[in-house]
């Protein structure tokens, strides 16, 4: 129980990690610390993501080094590695627990780091993959067993997570640089007061997009012969330089400002068009040829010749942000040269805006959790498809209407309180509530912008319930560390009054006091009782555990359970089906079989049932006990199994207590369904962890 604990400790701590920050390698540095402490008989972890040239590399990885060798050193050929090769084609985890009887792994590697046994999993997220983890050992194999390996896929899974997260959000932040670059640049724009200095501004973004080691220049058509003249802006060229390049790049020059579109020459050396000598001594390696077009007419073309080689997979984005910066030039080009065509320009830079708006409200929509707007007078402006309306609403019903007015169930409640204070006092909010519309827990963030405030909504149900189990099963750890530590000092003095009342008793001369005596005894006895119910609670592992049948458990108890029905005026039916046997301490099952039936026979009036079943669910045994009394209220629900809590007059609030720690010693769990008609109670015990007779897991 300890272990899973740990586990889940870990989990939620990573968990907390990728929603709080977007950096990359912590994420995936605490992936790897968190499977090693997972899998102790792992000597390695590794993570490897892919390369331009489609290879993958060693990104993080524990220990830092291998006999010397470091893990960002490490590089692995798909091609040539048959175990990667197999792993990206069928997405699945592969686990070799002899290395010498396969032929997969690299045997350079295994000989090198006398790997014995070896799990590779990949990093995948909707068949995409970012890479892969190797766990491997250091000559003793780790013999893994499923559950451990579905553990590290659990991390895994982790990774992927948080790499389409960095992904996605390196996506999300170039795209709003872009934006930024863009407003930045048509802002300098507008200031320019000749041709020179509006080409100037174009060179410097182009410069900073692709980089320093450009050589940018604009070749224009001369207003008189339409003749393209080459412009010598650039301090990287002189006169002559410019000419070379005029003459050099005139076939793919032509092309581009005759057909009005960008060519993109990724190998300028393997263009027949130019001369591969005059490329080489230059030191250029691609070309990029943008028509330089203002209100539809083509007023020349910008060269772009790199020195070095582009990333592929980026050059698509790059060339269309080059594309919009001389797009963006070319029309403030146009109007100096042009000063009547200020209306013209004025439109494309609304164009320009219009399209970096979409951009934006397209990260908005791209944002998984709810999101709308609200104006100064509480009306929604904007809410984004992913966002949850009561009522069946749909964002069309409720935009230009006041939130209060639509849903006047909120007014009063904790999000009303906290959206008003946001909207007056102009500061940034952020609470949990409740909703009143349904049975779900939500995070809201309320930010104030100019015109009223935007709110984003996370479903944080799942995470509460997680919170409650965590914080229920904290006190029963709590108390089984208080009963551990003072049942002991407690019980002797105890014992010692006892044995002295019961020799008060026998004195004659205290004949008169002896119903005290009796009362006082059995008020330490029930406080005996008491620290046992303390230390089994306590208790987190179970001997005498064997080989059983629940259904032989339960039919001894049967006339035992019928007499209490009958003593109060109600019946019990048992109806059982052939289970599996199952690994139990028979004296533990009947104290939890006792404490749940008495608590259904107590919750029920006279003349009604208790229903007592066993069956097989999927991979579980389960023990359903199914009162007709009038359902669990949901201020009850919330504090059942907490210790101390009860709604009987005569109760010590540890039954259930007792009930949860019993299940968790037999890797079982227990769960209620309550309502108009009575409450059942389900102990499922999990067949994945029960052993056979001949002490073996059984799968």
């Amino acid at each position: 129980m300890v272990r899973e604990q740990m586990s889940y400790s870990r989990l939620a701590h990573i968990t907390k990690i990728i929603n709080t920050t977007s950096n990359l390698p912590e994420v995936l540095e605490h992936v790897i610390k968190a499977i090693s402490e997972e899998i102790v008989q792992c000597n390695a972890v590794g993570i490897f993501l892919p390369q331009e040239d489609g290879t993958f590399k060693g990104f993080a990885g524990k220990p830092e080094t291998i006999n010397g060798v470091t893990i960002d050193t490490l590089v692995i050929d798909p091609k040539k590695d048959l175990l990667v090769k197999e792993l990206i084609e069928s997405k699945k985890a592969i686990y070799i627990p002899d290395t010498s009887k396969d032929d997969r792994p690299n045997p350079k590697a295994v000989n090198a780091f006398k790997i014995k046994s070896l799990l590779a999993l990949p990093i995948s997220f909707e068949q995409e993959l970012f890479g892969f983890i190797f766990l491997f050992d250091y000559g003793v194999p780790m013999s893994l067993t499923g559950l451990a390996i579905k553990s590290v896929e659990a991390y895994v899974n982790i990774a992927a997570i948080a790499i389409q997260n960095a992904k996605h959000l390196k996506q999300k932040e170039d795209l709003l640089a872009e934006n930024q670059l863009m407003l930045g640049m048509l802002s300098d724009l507008t200031k320019c007061s000749s041709m020179g200095e509006c080409l100037g501004i174009c060179y410097s973004y182009l410069e900073k997009i692709l980089g320093s080691h450009t050589i940018v220049n604009a070749c224009l058509f001369d207003s008189q012969d339409r003749k393209i003249n080459p412009v010598i802006l650039s301090n990287k060229e002189t006169e002559a330089d410019c000419c070379w390049m005029k003459q050099s790049f005139k076939g793919i020059i032509q092309d581009a400002v005759h057909t009005n579109k960008t060519v993109y020459i990724p190998d300028i050396i393997k263009d027949e068009r130019v001369n591969p000598e005059d490329c080489q001594g230059f030191g250029i390696k691609s070309l990029l040829v943008i028509p330089f077009v203002s209100l539809g007419e083509v007023l020349g073309a910008v060269i772009v010749a790199d020195q070095e080689q582009k990333n592929p997979e980026n050059i698509d984005r790059l060339i269309q942000l080059a594309q919009s910066i001389v797009d963006a030039t070319a029309p403030v080009f146009s109007n100096l040269q042009h000063v009547g065509r200020l209306e013209e320009m004025v439109e494309e830079r609304t164009r320009e805006l219009a399209k970096a708006n979409e951009k934006v409200v397209s990260v908005i929509e791209g944002i998984t959790g709810g999101f709308f707007a609200l104006g100064q007078d509480w009306k929604f402006t904007y809410i984004n498809q992913h966002q949850f309306l009561p009522r069946n609403k749909t964002a069309k019903d409720v935009l230009g209407k006041n939130i209060w007015e639509v849903f006047p169930e909120i007014v009063g409640t904790v999000m009303y309180k906290e959206l008003h204070r946001a909207m007056s006092e102009r500061l940034a909010v952020q609470f949990e509530l409740c909703s009143v519309f349904e049975d779900r827990w939500y995070e809201i963030v309320a930010y104030p912008y100019e015109d009223g405030i935007c709110c984003l909504f996370k479903n944080i149900t799942e995470k509460k319930k997680f919170e409650s189990e965590f914080k229920r099963l904290s006190s029963l750890d709590l108390i089984g560390q208080m009963a551990a530590g003072i049942s002991h000092e407690i019980r002797n003095p105890m014992a010692t009054v006892r044995g002295f009342l019961q020799l008060l008793m026998l004195d004659n001369d205290l004949e008169k006091q002896e119903h005290y005596f009796e009362i006082m005894i059995e008020e330490l006895d029930r406080a005996n009782s008491i620290i046992t119910e303390f230390l089994s609670m306590g208790n987190t592992k179970t001997s005498d555990m064997e080989i059983r049948d629940l259904n032989t458990i339960i039919f001894d108890m049967t006339p035992l359970m019928e007499v209490d029905a009958v003593t109060q005026n109600k019946m019990i039916e048992v109806q059982t089906e052939d289970v599996p046997k199952l690994l139990l301490n028979h004296n533990e099952i009947r104290q939890l079989v006792m404490n749940i039936y008495r608590n259904g026979l107590e919750a029920m009036e006279e003349g009604e049932t208790l229903l007592i079943r066993t069956y097989k669910e999927n991979d579980s045994v389960v023990l359903a006990v199914q009162d007709q009394g009038k359902g669990i209220s949901s201020e009850v629900m919330e504090k059942l199994g907490t210790p101390f809590f009860t709604t009987k007059d005569n109760g010590t609030g540890l039954g259930l207590g007792v009930c949860y720690a019993i299940a968790a010693r037999h890797s079982a769990k227990i769960e209620i369904e309550t309502g108009e008609n009575g409450t059942t109670f389900f102990v499922k015990f999990n067949l994945g962890q029960i052993l056979d007779e001949s002490g073996h897991v059984s799968e």
